[in-house]
């Protein structure tokens, strides 16, 4: 619900709105996603070989956030991203919250993303996830709900930049007079936290961001966050280690390295550790990394707090480590892992939201009221031969958001995903990521399945 001290700004942008008519908007629609792909700003299809780059479709129709709305959504992923470190903390160290029976131990330490050569290591200021961004679904009653945790590479912030710098030069008219919250900090407000985790608490320690290369998805993101940063882009290539320190090869030698925000998996970062046959990593990083000489963002082993299993437990983790109730409860979630949540399941396929734990992007998931039978009938083999891999939800009367589509404009479904920044403190952009689902009646708002994007305002 939008505040009264909100209603003149929303009338505003829709009189502007009002004022254009279809054919001048999809002119600036046109112009708008003419600019992206001209920047570079694309992403790779890996399962679609007729487009490999392509850019996010872009919906010029802003998503508008009520102050009140934000508050909320600012304190509730603050929240969950401190119930998160220390929830990590405590796993790789004492295991309270194992031996308390908050979680089951086996969800835990048979994660496919638990580490046990992170036990026993500390890392600075306790912070093992400095980049988080949380997903959010508002339901039927205007409730924001958290759908997933991502706290390991978690992408689309450049998404968030550009779409604004889009909106303030297609529509400078619409913007004018209303009070939007910033978002161009972001890349200061990222090189200050990972200063703020550096080795020894160094006031000035040399960063980069670490990239698979040219043919991974996000590569325009990473080239863009490293301008915005200023530090230098590299590849595992670019790195050797020497006497368990970290040193970056330099046209004028070698120069040590305090700092990597990688965007590379855990599996990928050292074949000496983890898979011998990466040639994406850097042979001795970890124990670099474990010696405290080199900080790594995201810290190694955070996947299990941002597993879909492990959200189910999240409201528990909070109140066990901070003694609150959530502020962002979860969305309703069965543990096919365990019996009850197995059963309910199997016997309500067709009327849950069914998806596997490893996927990311959408993929696997299973809308069940509109499966078709021999869909349903796949997915329950599939959940029967390997329960602990799926969660399973009910269906949320998403929210949805004026997009514009052909000629006309249509109500289409929508999610948020909120950027947070921790270092010596927690700090959410102001507006995330709006993602839409571009087809009619879609719930899938991936990228990867179709999905755009929004530009976020939020009202200040």
């Amino acid at each position: 619900m939008q505040s009264q001290q909100d209603q003149p700004h929303l009338a505003k942008i829709l009189k502007c709105l009002d004022e254009l008519d279809i054919s001048a908007l999809r002119r600036r629609a046109r112009d708008a996603e003419r600019e992206l792909f001209n920047l570079g700003i694309t992403f790779t299809v890996y399962t679609d070989r007729d487009a490999i780059d392509r850019i996010l479709p872009f919906d010029v129709i802003p998503r508008v956030l009520s102050k009140e709305a934000w508050a909320t959504i600012d304190s509730g992923v603050k929240q969950r991203v401190a119930a998160m470190n220390l929830f990590l903390n405590d796993i790789y160290h004492d295991g309270h919250v194992l031996r308390d029976g908050i979680i089951p131990a086996e969800l835990v330490k048979a994660n496919k993303h638990y580490r046990p050569e992170m036990e026993g290591v500390d890392v600075p200021r306790g912070t093992y996830v400095h980049i988080c961004g949380t997903d959010l679904v508002r339901d039927e009653k205007g409730t924001f709900r958290v759908l997933e945790d991502n706290g390991r590479c978690p992408s689309g912030v450049s998404y968030v930049l550009e779409n604004r710098h889009l909106m303030m030069r297609a529509f400078p008219d619409l913007a004018d007079g209303i009070p939007i919250a910033d978002v161009d900090g972001y890349g200061s407000r990222l090189a200050r936290a990972m200063t703020e985790v550096a080795p020894h608490n160094m006031s000035h320690p040399t960063i980069v961001l670490m990239s698979p290369g040219v043919y991974n998805s996000a590569y325009f993101e990473h080239v863009f966050l490293a301008r915005e940063m200023g530090v230098q882009l590299v590849e595992g290539r670019d790195l050797l280690v020497e006497n368990d320190k970290v040193f970056m090869r330099t046209t004028s030698g070698q120069q040590r390295v305090d700092v990597i925000y990688r965007r590379i998996d855990d599996e990928f970062l050292d074949p000496e550790v983890f898979r011998p046959d990466s040639a994406l990593g850097v042979n001795g990083l970890f124990a670099a990394y474990r010696k405290g000489n080199v900080n790594l963002a995201n810290a190694v082993g955070t996947g299990v707090a941002d597993d879909k299993a492990v959200y189910a437990y999240m409201p528990r983790i909070i109140k066990y480590y901070l003694d609150e109730d959530p502020i962002l409860q979860n969305v309703p979630t069965n543990i096919c892992g365990e019996p009850e949540g197995l059963n309910k399941t199997l016997d309500n396929l067709d009327k849950l939201v069914t998806k596997p734990v490893g996927e990311s992007g959408g993929y696997g998931v299973v809308v069940g009221p509109r499966a078709s039978k021999r869909e349903l009938s796949r997915l329950r083999a599939l959940v029967k031969a390997d329960p602990d891999n799926y969660i399973s939800q009910p269906m949320i009367g998403l929210s949805v958001s004026p997009t514009l589509v052909g000629r006309t404009i249509e109500p289409r479904h929508v999610d948020l995903r909120p950027f947070a920044l921790t270092g010596e403190s927690t700090w959410v952009l102001p507006g995330g990521l709006t993602r839409v689902a571009m087809k009619r009646g879609s719930l899938i708002v991936n990228s990867s399945q179709g999905g755009g994007s929004k530009d976020t305002w939020v009202l200040v």
